[in-house]
């Protein structure tokens, strides 16, 4: 039987890199049924919500989502297709390519970020024209799903090349009964598995990481913390248009590139892909083709070395063009 995957574009260029994505995934020739399905900021302005329920219901049932972007309703969108999935990690992987202009071309990290609690759980109120409030949520299960997860992903290989661990970046020190209870956990889940683990607090993280990225492999973290620090690794591979990510659950999962809808250039046919395919690729690994994800990892990097390349990795090929040499590398 064929997978089934749910296809969303959202905003901007999402438009764009999204379709690349399925054209590389059709190359293949995997048999999979795309569903296409709408969400974002002019569904909203069309039909008052941002993500029908019809495409939520999409998301949940079928094998795997590719996910582009969305706008001003990015959290009415992306959080409740990650409920829909069931999605309790984010693995964001950063790594410099052959061939880009990376600050830190040495960088090879993983995030794995917990997805589900945090400040983005929602707990927010405007008590005055003066004071508003938000709660942060942190339960041992989620923690210690998340630190089962990441001893499960060292033990398998993978993370980076020799990765034999992995580091939890917390605030523990100012955020003792939040972080923690987070940073016990995971540590005490480390423990129990016989998987390395160190610490660090997380601003010390964000001074160390650029200075000498080598020292971590895969990063465990919370939900803010991830997608900050993360997008500070972006910055030392060559920017957010090169970061795919994954949104795990037990039995679903949802894929999207990191970056935003860059409303500045959609439309006009010049959006870095890459992200978008190399999502594409983690969406074919989670179902099972691992060996084809990294045939398109391969073929990507293959381009990214010898071109052709888009604006903002310093050339001057349309999204289509740099797709189609994509494909031409598989």
């Amino acid at each position: 039987m064929s997978e089934h995957i749910t296809v969303i574009e959202g905003d901007g260029i999402g438009a764009e890199v999204v379709p690349a994505a399925v054209e590389v995934l059709e190359a293949l020739d995997l048999g999979f049924e795309f569903v296409e399905a709408d969400a974002g900021d002019a569904v909203e302005e069309a039909t008052g919500e941002a993500l029908p329920a019809e495409t939520y219901e999409l998301a949940a049932s079928t094998d795997a989502t590719l996910f582009g972007a969305a706008g001003e309703t990015a959290a009415d969108v992306i959080l409740p297709l990650r409920d829909a999935v069931g999605s309790f990690v984010n693995i964001r992987p950063a790594r410099a390519y052959p061939g880009v202009d990376a600050v830190r071309p040495e960088t090879d990290v993983v995030f794995l970020r917990e997805n589900t609690e945090g400040v983005y759980s929602g707990h927010e109120s405007r008590l005055s024209e003066d004071l508003s409030t938000l709660t942060r949520v942190v339960t041992s299960s989620a923690s210690r799903e998340l630190a089962e997860f990441a001893c499960e992903f060292v033990e398998d290989g993978r993370g980076p090349e020799g990765t034999d661990g992995f580091t939890v970046a917390h605030k523990a020190n100012v955020m003792r009964e939040t972080d923690g209870r987070f940073r016990e956990d995971v540590l005490a889940v480390a423990e129990e598995r016989g998987v390395d683990a160190d610490e660090e607090l997380m601003d010390a993280f964000a001074t160390k990481l650029p200075l000498n990225p080598t020292q971590y492999d895969v990063v465990v973290c919370g939900n803010l913390a991830g997608d900050v620090l993360s997008d500070l690794a972006a910055g030392l591979v060559g920017g957010l248009g090169l970061l795919p990510s994954a949104n795990v659950g037990h039995d679903n999962a949802l894929f999207e590139p990191v970056h935003g809808t860059a409303p500045d250039i959609a439309g006009e046919g010049v959006a870095n892909p890459t992200a978008a395919i190399l999502s594409a690729a983690m969406l074919v690994e989670y179902l099972g083709y691992v060996d084809d994800g990294q045939r398109i990892r391969d073929a990507v990097e293959n381009v990214l070395r010898d071109g052709p390349r888009t604006g903002d990795l310093g050339g001057s090929a349309t999204t289509g063009e740099v797709t189609d040499a994509v494909i031409d590398r598989l």
